[in-house]
């Protein structure tokens, strides 16, 4: 078969089949594998959707690819070396029915190099180490919105002039404040502790 069998833009090659310029097909296209030339870009456009389905032998799908308006949808995992989003524009990973989980066997490392960075939860937020330490290192490191305590068993409230306040944990890990004394005024029957 010479280099010229075909038709139109189709070509067929002993490597394969040969598409110059754009093409249209309008059922699916079956292949093992699809490359553009070395100096140009592979272009793949729809008026919708374009989807790239994997299945196993059996013709299940085990991996899905959906790119729309929004970004892309992985229908299953994800492995990259690199996701980068657009210029001026904000990379978001998300999933709104079910949880995200990134895992690396040499650990994840999320880095914002010139902002701040942001973990916000409607529940609870866990940092767990199983083996090792969580280590916070900052030039100043706050505890907002603590509840505060009293020195004495029954509840009060806080002078007003108290400044300095004594950080204290319940035996659950909750922690509070308690109005700064000459000695501790941590309490482990305090009302925090005990209706926490």
């Amino acid at each position: 078969m010479s280099q010229e069998d075909g038709m139109g833009n189709l070509r067929v090659t002993k490597k394969g089949i040969r598409l110059e310029g754009i093409s249209e097909f309008l059922l699916p296209l079956y292949v093992k594998e699809i490359h553009s030339r070395k100096d140009s870009p592979l272009v793949l456009q729809s008026d919708r959707n374009v989807t790239v389905n994997a299945r196993n032998h059996m013709g299940q799908l085990t991996g899905q690819l959906t790119v729309g308006t929004e970004g892309a949808v992985f229908g299953h995992s994800v492995e990259t070396p690199h996701i980068r989003a657009e210029p001026s524009q904000d990379l978001r990973l998300e999933s709104p029915t079910r949880s995200l989980i990134m895992e690396a066997p040499r650990g994840v490392q999320v880095r914002a190099a010139a902002g701040d960075f942001k973990a916000t939860c409607r529940k609870e937020l866990h940092l767990q180490s199983t083996e090792g330490e969580i280590f916070l290192n900052a030039d100043t490191i706050r505890l907002g919105n603590l509840p505060t305590g009293s020195f004495s068993s029954s509840p009060s409230s806080p002078n007003p002039r108290q400044t300095v306040y004594e950080l204290c944990a319940c035996p659950n890990g909750k922690l509070y404040l308690s109005p700064a004394g000459v000695g501790s005024t941590c309490q482990f029957s305090s009302s925090i502790c005990l209706w926490s």
